[in-house]
């Protein structure tokens, strides 16, 4: 089956910019999104467009195509409370997620005082030029309920109530 608009998508990945490697699923979970939803990268989401499991292929795309370009001046000063990431000491470089109205972002510390921290809202990746190298591992048809979800669920279901 190859890759189009409602398939439940499952992938590992390997992230580089300039051939130095920045992240990779292959130790861990692999990704899986629905096609077609918005729910991955533009180009990535492009270059996986009729491609099948067992498929690997390289894809280089440009900010625009990714995370866009940074802004400068993107500073916002965050409750610490709000912060979430596997620790309870905050220090300035470190990234965090953080949940707004628009959903989940991923923020770095710039610094940390008592009880807020200001916070760089850019992607850490935004404005780079990444390099996906990506195998498909299985493509099928969503289900109607991951389809009204608007995510992949695991074999369990996807573990939350609506």
């Amino acid at each position: 089956m190859q890759i189009s608009k409602d398939t439940a998508v499952e992938f590992h990945y390997t992230l580089s910019e300039a051939g130095e490697q920045i992240e990779s699923s292959k130790d861990g979970e692999p990704l899986s999104y629905i096609h077609g939803t918005e729910g991955m990268l533009p180009g990535l989401e492009k270059a996986l467009e009729g491609k099948s499991a067992g498929d690997s292929f390289s894809v280089t795309l440009e900010p625009s195509e990714s995370y866009g370009e940074r802004v400068d001046d993107l500073i916002q000063r965050i409750p610490l409370k709000h912060l979430q990431g596997n620790t309870k000491v905050w220090k300035p470089g470190m990234t965090a997620i953080v949940h707004s109205n628009q959903g989940r972002h991923q923020v770095t510390i710039v610094k940390v005082g008592r009880f807020n921290a200001d916070c760089d809202l850019n992607h850490p990746f935004a404005g780079k030029t990444l390099t996906f190298d990506v195998e498909v591992l299985n493509v099928r048809e969503a289900t109607r309920e991951e389809l009204a979800h608007g995510h992949v669920h695991g074999e369990g279901g996807c573990g939350h109530s609506h």
